[in-house]
């Protein structure tokens, strides 16, 4: 049983499409990231699997129950830190706490929540003197009560500092490891990257791509790059090695000295650099740059760029 399965989802709204025709299976047990840039449909798949809005078309479940006829039980099983969360400025941050086990009728002891998210010392102060980063930390605890079988996260470092974030990391991966399934919804790539096990993009309200991030490299040209330093990387010498089988670009990173050689999956590099020692040039170092999740995102939501 997938922890979140969306087939044929589509929402309209007059003549705006924001969601078309999505399919989509999150198994049990992973790290989902979700991405796209503004307007893509993010949020609007989100409040659809929340059941805060309908579908035109298709349908979503969660934990095998269906969002839309089942959203009361379904909330009782997932925790939520939506983007943009107000807190109430007049309740404790344990009052925050108090509410939300008693709406889940849990059991969880708040003061060891608010430890767990680095704000038990302000668990008697009022969430209106509270910090963005405070704030954010009190509504990841609020989502973390009755130990969700999944987790819903937009945007959860928001308002935090490095060390914060790091800190969300690592709660996000020790829920993970003791079976919580993370939908984990991020405009900041290098928190997705750092912690997820696959990748989904939306463009336009469709699904461009869903795959692990090495994944997404491979179908991506240029996903991989050779760094090369040496002497006698003449125009030449250039032109040869762009030349060659399964080479995307090259770059001139140091006129002469160092180049960036850009590869998909059909190039060797060491046939890059036998070809470049060929012509007479010294190769004195190589190290191999991966894409980063910031490039192959650019990748996949630009006009024209790589599509699933």
């Amino acid at each position: 049983m997938a922890a979140i399965e969306l087939n044929g989802l589509s929402k309209q709204y007059g003549n705006l499409t924001a969601v078309q025709n999505l399919d989509l299976q999150i198994p049990n047990g992973e790290i989902f990231g979700f991405l796209g840039p503004n307007g893509a449909g993010k949020s609007t798949t989100i409040n659809i699997i929340l059941d805060f809005v309908k579908p035109t078309a298709g349908q979503a479940s969660v934990l095998g129950m269906n969002c839309q006829a089942q959203g009361k039980e379904l909330r009782q099983r997932i925790g939520v830190l939506p983007e943009g969360y107000d807190v109430y400025d007049r309740l404790t941050g344990r009052q925050h706490l108090e509410f939300a086990i008693e709406s889940k009728s849990a059991t969880n002891d708040p003061q060891r929540l608010l430890e767990r998210v680095g704000i038990a010392n302000a668990a008697d102060r009022k969430a209106g003197g509270y910090s963005k980063g405070m704030a954010q930390r009190l509504t990841l605890a609020m989502a973390l009560v009755g130990d969700p079988d999944l987790l819903i996260l937009d945007e959860p470092t928001t308002g935090l500092d490095p060390n914060g974030a790091r800190q969300i990391r690592e709660i996000i991966r020790e829920e993970n490891r003791n079976g919580t399934t993370v939908f984990f919804s991020s405009h900041i790539l290098g928190q997705v990257e750092a912690v997820c096990d696959r990748v989904g993009i939306l463009r336009e309200g469709r699904l461009v791509a869903d795959d692990s991030i090495e994944g997404l490299r491979d179908n991506v040209p240029g996903g991989e790059s050779l760094v090369v330093e040496g002497v006698g990387f003449t125009d030449s010498v250039v032109a040869s090695i762009r030349a060659m089988e399964g080479v995307e670009s090259v770059d001139e990173r140091q006129p002469g000295e160092m180049l960036s050689i850009s590869l998909n999956s059909a190039a060797s590099k060491t046939a890059v650099l036998s070809a470049i020692e060929d012509t007479g040039a010294t190769v004195s170092d190589f190290s191999t740059e991966e894409a980063s999740l910031e490039d192959l995102f650019a990748a996949y939501t630009t006009t024209g760029g790589a599509q699933a």
